[in-house]
């Protein structure tokens, strides 16, 4: 490579009053170098003034237009297209030089290396960009965040295209990185997310730093305390670590993932750019396998890769994993307690401490349990009604007051109750209970025939056993009672004067003669 002469340097010390042989003499240039800028300067009409704000090679470039320009032995591309696949979500100078290069191999022309192709490409578009060196701690922190660019899933009966969204992570010190497709970016499918990262891992950390979502974070001011979300804190908790979201607009708070998201863009998009996906299985497995390729590739300025790195040095320092991973679940606030003691959740009914009764209790809800909250103290737990159900009560015992009437019916109450109507009240529910397999059976019918009490009396309801008894049914139920009692039966047999059995002195008895036959 030609080395260029500090044009620029040459005129500042010019205008300072310094001769061409001083300048040669101190800075340890040709004097037929330091001939040529000025004169070149002199020729163009340049002063020091006209070119102070220019950068250096601006400078060389005005004075000797054309120098130092050569055509090149390697294959060119065609930079309009490079240009124009740049636009497209995920696609980077190292991917479409990566393409380049298999052109060149398949056609046998020579190909330039990765540095000189972005070298060439900047002289065709002005690229920029900065970033800071931070350093990290080993299995302290993972930084987490939506990838702005989505995919597509495509739906095979509609022929409609759906937008899948990547939750990302990544652990700054090894810059392992883990991808999680989500059809939606709800509360819940963020939760999914982090323990299906945590999974992965094979361990937690004591931070979780994320971005600013409602999903995660309700309010971050400037002079105050951070407000998490109930069931991310949870979550964190969980896991042994604590949310440590970045400040609002200051991308420079997690810059390991915010440069990870488009990493990922790279080699996930932008690879699977041209497939077509009609499951999120199948888009999951795909993108599992390009992010395992990504973390397997060896550092540009570091030895080993994301993976060797996080095997060797980072995964044996991470926090062990929870026995039982955690279960997601969603909070519903302000849920009033009903007279009865219940409180509604997807038009059934879950038993509260009568104490709580007319106040606002909190729901969380997990796939297969519902607990109620008052402040931050559990006061009831039930596992859920199947899903489809409708007017259906979970109630538990504790969550009862005390006292007789509180308590749950079951075959000796019942029993206990007709003890009080009459004895043949007690037969009746005795013979129900008799005709089914279990007592919980029976129950229905037989308080259906104890609670015409609350319509007639217990003497008539007596009565009315006794005669549905007399006849010909021997398990007499709520459809043989009522007829009696609506009809006014029972009355008019009280009325009824008792029949008189003729009775009988003796019967008709053989003699000894009979049995004994004509015996001399």
């Amino acid at each position: 490579m030609v080395r260029k002469i500090r044009a620029k340097l040459i005129l500042q010390l010019r205008s300072e009053g310094l001769s061409g042989r001083t300048i040669a003499a101190s800075q340890g240039m040709s004097r037929k170098s330091i001939t040529a800028v000025l004169e070149a300067a002199d020729t163009a009409g340049v002063s020091w003034d006209d070119v102070a704000e220019r950068p250096e090679d601006e400078v060389y470039d005005l004075l000797f237009p054309g120098r130092g320009q050569h055509h090149s032995i390697f294959a060119q591309p065609d930079w309009e297209n490079v240009h124009r696949e740049l636009a497209r979500v995920g696609v980077t100078l190292k991917l479409l030089h990566g393409e380049y290069t298999d052109r060149c191999a398949a056609t046998g022309a020579p190909a330039m290396g990765y540095d000189r192709f972005c070298r060439t490409y900047q002289r065709h578009v002005l690229v920029t960009g900065a970033a800071s060196r931070v350093g990290h701690k080993a299995a302290q922190s993972v930084e987490v965040d939506w990838s702005g660019p989505t995919m597509t899933l495509f739906d095979p009966v509609n022929a409609t295209p759906r937008p899948v969204y990547l939750f990302v992570g990544c652990l700054p010190f090894s810059r392992y990185s883990f991808v999680y497709p989500s059809l939606d970016m709800t509360q819940e499918s963020w939760l999914r997310a982090h323990v299906a990262m945590f999974t992965a891992f094979g361990g937690s950390v004591p931070r979780i730093v994320p971005d600013n979502l409602k999903t995660g974070v309700i309010t971050h001011p400037r002079d105050g305390e951070i407000v998490l979300n109930d069931a991310y804190r949870e979550m964190a908790a969980h896991y042994s670590a604590a949310v440590l979201p970045g400040r609002v607009r200051k991308a420079k708070d997690k810059p390991s993932v915010e440069n990870t998201v488009w990493h990922v863009a790279m080699r996930v998009i932008a690879q699977l750019r041209d497939q077509q996906f009609t499951s999120l299985p199948e888009l999951t497995a795909a993108v599992t396998d390009q992010v395992a390729a990504y973390n397997a590739e060896p550092f540009q300025k570091r030895d080993g890769s994301r993976a060797s790195v996080f095997t060797t040095e980072e995964h044996p320092l991470l926090t062990g994993l929870p026995q039982v991973a955690y279960e997601i679940s969603r909070w519903v606030y302000g849920r009033r307690v009903g007279r009865n003691g219940h409180v509604v959740w997807e038009k059934n009914f879950y038993s509260v401490p009568v104490t709580h009764i007319g106040t606002g209790v909190d729901l969380r809800i997990t796939d297969r349990v519902l607990q109620v909250y008052s402040g931050q103290q559990r006061v009831s737990s039930h596992v859920l009604l199947p899903e489809g159900s409708a007017n259906q009560y979970r109630t538990n015992d504790a969550d009862l007051p005390a006292g007789e009437r509180y308590q749950p019916w079951d075959a000796p109450r019942v029993r206990e109750w007709a003890g009080r109507v009459g004895p043949s009240a007690t037969v009746v529910v005795n013979r129900i209970f008799e005709s089914v397999a279990v007592d919980e059976q029976g129950l229905n019918a037989a308080l259906a025939v104890l609670r015409l009490t609350r319509r007639y009396s217990a003497e008539r309801v007596e009565d009315a056993c006794r005669l549905a008894l007399a006849g010909h049914v021997r398990s007499p139920r709520y459809v043989h009672l009522h007829p009696i009692l609506a009809t006014g039966q029972d009355q008019a047999a009280r009325q009824r004067p008792p029949r008189e059995e003729p009775v009988e002195e003796g019967g008709f008895v053989r003699g000894t003669d009979y049995y004994a036959g004509d015996v001399k």
